[in-house]
């Protein structure tokens, strides 16, 4: 299985380079991977004690943050250099500049010799993993140089690569982690069923992340006009099948309503689509000079950082990817006590499956269900009480997992 593996990655890897040729995206890893040993031996300093912190991608990121901060702001580990590392340029190109990160780069291809040279040059006290990165070479490096690698909000599911019988050697290498911080029972409950014991349950670490941003002193003069005395609708994250029903419901909304639309893509034939699809006043963010339009019941976001500040603005919210490969992060907007919705696929996350349950969170499949509930089922005061209130208790009850994760560190001997 080893050898599938590794042709499978190789494929995936030249794949990403045959695309690079007309894909920005893959062109921007490409470039990230090139004469990486010299960049990053050119920025690591010898006589420094390093952290190493990899996120996959920008939502894997914000998880990490808290924890990344934690550590730099605390007497224990404040004197630690963090190496923050990435996969994807949509989590790289936007936090290179990270003030807290003291180096900052692309992840290499997941290689034997990659993985040996990666490590030998920062040389790790240890290193942080944050969610679904399990890059099997990299795992089994830590235990031949001996450096100790921490898991942190990992969900584990039976369908995954680990629990299968063609699995047991990528079963090996998470074996890797000296300790994984699971968000769930049910997770730790898998762990166990393959004798993994040395892992905690601690929650996500977004909840700390939404919270600290809802604790922004944040204020826009656009969104405050804007929303006021309006039913306002914060949709974030969205994708073309999102945004073909959500353009239905602003299409027969009345003038009691108002429509906040941040894409998940940024590229101007699909905000040019989503113009085209909006038969009512509309208007980008970064057309909007000083004075706002009478005329605009819509403004698309077409900038990358303003969302999860702005639903804030919102009376209900929608994220989307939940009619593609998985929902977005929902959260950002529970904080603000307000609901939302989302489409069908969401059950691999917990967070979502939690708040449906607790009637803070809908799933539809239709244009039809989204106009009900938002129309509808949402606009009665007494519902919109109880969403607050269960909003607030769950973000409450949710919160502390960065310190659980921070304290455990500590108590193992890390620092």
């Amino acid at each position: 299985m080893l050898l599938i593996y590794t042709i499978a990655t190789r494929l995936y890897f030249f794949a990403i380079r045959l695309a690079s040729i007309f894909n920005v995206k893959a062109s921007q890893i490409i470039k990230g991977q090139k004469n990486w040993r010299q960049e990053l031996s050119s920025k690591i300093k010898p006589d420094s004690k390093y952290i190493w912190i990899h996120c996959a991608s920008l939502g894997e990121f914000e998880q990490g943050r808290p924890l990344i901060e934690k550590l730099k702001k605390d007497p224990l580990t404040k004197d630690f250099k963090i190496v923050l590392s990435f996969f994807s340029p949509s989590g790289y190109e936007i936090r290179k500049n990270y003030s807290f990160a003291d180096v900052v780069c692309y992840l290499p291809f997941d290689k034997s010799k990659n993985a040996k040279d990666f490590l030998n040059i920062i040389n790790p006290e240890f290193a942080v993993f944050v969610k679904y990165e399990f890059w099997y070479f990299y795992l089994q490096e830590f235990k031949k140089q001996n450096i100790p690698a921490y898991s942190i909000s990992a969900i584990f599911r039976e369908t995954q690569i680990f629990f299968k019988p063609y699995g047991k050697f990528y079963l090996s290498a998470l074996k890797s982690f000296k300790h994984i911080f699971v968000q769930d029972e049910n997770s730790g409950k898998i762990l166990l069923k393959k004798n993994i014991t040395n892992f905690d349950i601690c929650g996500d670490t977004r909840t700390d992340r939404v919270i600290q941003i809802a604790k922004e002193n944040y204020q826009n003069n656009i969104f405050d006009e804007f929303s006021k005395g309006k039913n306002t609708l914060v949709c974030g994250s969205t994708w073309p099948e999102d945004e073909a029903i959500i353009a239905e419901l602003i299409n027969k909304s009345n003038d009691d309503y108002r429509f906040i639309i941040a894409p998940h893509e940024l590229d101007e034939k699909h905000l040019e689509n989503i113009e085209k699809a909006i038969s009512c006043g509309i208007i980008r963010y970064s057309k909007i000079k000083e004075v706002l339009p009478k005329d605009v019941k819509v403004i698309i976001i077409d900038s990358i950082g303003l969302l999860s500040k702005l639903y804030r603005y919102g009376k209900f919210s929608y994220v989307g990817g939940g009619f593609g490969t998985g929902i977005h992060n929902i959260l950002e907007a529970v904080v603000y006590k307000i609901p939302v919705v989302f489409g069908p696929n969401y059950k691999k996350f917990k967070e979502a499956c939690d708040l449906v349950n607790l009637g803070v969170a809908f799933s539809i499949n239709s244009q039809f269900e989204l106009e009900n509930i938002i129309f509808n089922t949402l606009c009665d005061p007494k519902k919109a009480v109880e969403i607050d209130n269960l909003a607030k208790a769950y973000i409450s009850q949710s919160s502390g997992s960065t310190q659980l994760i921070f304290d455990k560190l500590h108590y193992i001997g890390q620092f």
